[in-house]
């Protein structure tokens, strides 16, 4: 068989394609949301990274895990457009958990609530937020995450516990002592 030959028979199709993509495209979308914010920045920034990921389908199953490889170019996309547009807020928790049955005062509490642990994680590293972000939010297991990220998972332990430390801390210290 010549090299040619070998590579066609290695090259992902459209619907093996479309079928490795099934199962992780809604990951993709939710990281990409919880990176940039908007739904219409999420949407793009999902679709721009299916068209990287099909312009190297032939080297996909090369990868260990091509599910770790493109949430790795989803979040590095990611990235990419917040530094083009200079914002590196990177928000992880949304207003939306308004509840109708709940009274004005609960809302007004919870989403003060909200903005504290917003602004909280704000103040973490982007590398923190984006650990918390794939373990806690998302619930990626270590090695997953080690995979994406490129950390070690004993360096991953010790980032996500030291952020975890410093979210605690802050909470107890606003309950403890009214608002900041």
């Amino acid at each position: 068989m010549n090299r040619h030959q070998d590579e066609t028979k290695h090259k992902m199709n459209q619907q093996e394609f479309l079928a490795f993509l099934e199962p992780i495209k809604d990951k993709m979308y939710r990281l990409s949301l919880r990176l940039l914010v908007s739904k219409e920045a999420a949407e793009d920034a999902t679709q721009e990274v299916f068209v990287k990921l099909w312009n190297k389908k032939s080297t996909l199953k090369n990868y260990n895990s091509p599910e770790a490889f493109a949430m790795t170019v989803t979040k590095n996309h990611c990235l990419d457009q917040l530094k083009l547009k200079k914002n590196n807020n990177l928000r992880i928790v949304h207003n939306n958990y308004e509840d109708e049955k709940t009274s004005l005062q609960k809302q007004i509490e919870a989403k003060d609530e909200l903005n504290h642990v917003s602004e909280i994680l704000k103040s973490l590293s982007e590398q923190e937020q984006i650990l918390i972000q794939l373990r806690d939010v998302e619930q990626l297991e270590y090695t997953e995450i080690s995979e994406t990220t490129g950390m070690k998972e004993t360096a991953i332990r010790v980032s996500l516990s030291r952020a975890r430390k410093k979210i605690r801390k802050e909470i107890l210290k606003k309950h403890r002592y009214g608002t900041v």
